[in-house]
């Protein structure tokens, strides 16, 4: 089976990206907001997971 992506050409996708825009543009902003917010706080949580004090300092962040 061929993707459906590798059928359509430079134009074809420069459409369907300008529909997109028009669409969702006012919602664009508040939505990469969000996902820059959750990658932080994914790569924080990571950080956090490999100090074994981690429940101690996440108390007393919400201090």
């Amino acid at each position: 089976m061929v993707p459906t992506l590798a059928l359509l050409g430079p134009g074809e996708m420069i459409f369907f990206g300008i529909i997109v825009l028009v669409l969702f543009g006012s919602r664009l902003p508040s939505v990469m907001k969000s996902l820059g917010q959750s990658v932080t706080s994914f790569k924080t949580g990571l950080n956090d997971s490999d100090d074994p004090d981690a429940d101690e300092k996440i108390g007393e962040k919400k201090k």
